[in-house]
C-alpha cells in the first residue's frame, strides 16, 4: 500500500500567536507531501515540469479535531485516491506521535500545461498515479457554500506569494483570509476548510476580497476580473484558553 508518512516537529515558524500550526503552514506541509510521494511514485520533475506540465490545486478540505502546538512531534500521512479522468484525488491525515487523531483533509489535484494554463489528459504523457484505500478517507472537497458578504478591501499579490508556478501560491490564499476575518486573531480555533481555486492570481494583480459570516463560519471570496477563489472557514465558538 503507498501511503507517505513523515514525522515533523513543529518549531517557532510553524505556530501563530497562539502556539497552534498556522493554517498556511498546516496547507504547506500537506502541499510539499504532496510533491514528495508524487516524486517517490516516479512521477516528479522529469514528467511533468521539464516538459512543461505544471501541478496545480482545484479544491481542498479538511476536518480538524485540534491544531498541533509549538514543540510538537506530529504524523502526517498522505496517500492518492482513484484518478477521476483529469482530477488526481489525495488524501491526507494528521496525528500526534502518540497517535491521537488530529486532522484528515482531502484535494483534488490536476496537471495544466504551463504555456497555455489548460488542463490536460495525464494518460497522454504517461502521468499514471495508482490509487489506494485506507478507509480513512474523508469525503472529496466541492465548492463551499456560499454566504452573503457584507465587508471588502483590495489586495494587491506581492511578491513573496508568488511560487514556482508563477502564481499566488495556494497556502497564501489562508493568510490572506485570516488577516480578512476576525477569528482566527481572536484566538478561535479552525474546525474546517473548503476552498476552491477557480482561476489564478499572478504577481501585482489587483484582488477585491470580500468575506461574510454565518454563525460561526465565514466566507471568503477573491476577485481579479475573474474568480479566483472562494473558501469557507468553520471556527470553535469561543476562544480557546
Amino acid at each position: 500500500m503507498s501511503v507517505y508518512q513523515q514525522e515533523l516537529l513543529l518549531r517557532s515558524k510553524d505556530v501563530d500567536m497562539y502556539r497552534r500550526l498556522r493554517t498556511s503552514t498546516l496547507f504547506l506541509l500537506l502541499q510539499e507531501a504532496s510533491i514528495r510521494h508524487t516524486e517517490q511514485l516516479g512521477m516528479g520533475r522529469e514528467k511533468t515540469l521539464d516538459k512543461g506540465l505544471l501541478w496545480i490545486l482545484l479544491q481542498q478540505r479538511a476536518e480538524i479535531v485540534r491544531m498541533p502546538e509549538y514543540d510538537e512531534t506530529i504524523v502526517l500521512k498522505s496517500w492518492p485516491g482513484k484518478t477521476l479522468h483529469l482530477l488526481f484525488p489525495r488524501y491526507y491525515s494528521m496525528e500526534t506521535a502518540a497517535g491521537e487523531p488530529l486532522l484528515k483533509a482531502s484535494a483534488l489535484w490536476g496537471l495544466v500545461d504551463a504555456r497555455t494554463r489548460k488542463m490536460i489528459f495525464p494518460e497522454k504523457y504517461g502521468i499514471v498515479i495508482d490509487g489506494v484505500a485506507t478507509g480513512e478517507e474523508i469525503a472529496l472537497p466541492s465548492a463551499p457554500a456560499k454566504l452573503s458578504c457584507t465587508e471588502e478591501r483590495r489586495f494587491i499579490v506581492p511578491y513573496s506569494y508568488v511560487d514556482i508556478n508563477g502564481h499566488m501560491n495556494n497556502t497564501c490564499y489562508f493568510d490572506l483570509a485570516e488577516d480578512s476575518v476576525p477569528a482566527a486573531a481572536a484566538g478561535r480555533a479552525l474546525r474546517s476548510v473548503v476552498i476552491e481555486y477557480a482561476n489564478e492570481a499572478r504577481f501585482g494583480q489587483e484582488m477585491n476580497v470580500r468575506w461574510g459570516q454565518s454563525g460561526d463560519d465565514w466566507y471568503v471570496t477573491g476577485e481579479t476580473d475573474r474568480s479566483v477563489f472562494r473558501m469557507r472557514l468553520g471556527y470553535a465558538p469561543e476562544a480557546l484558553p
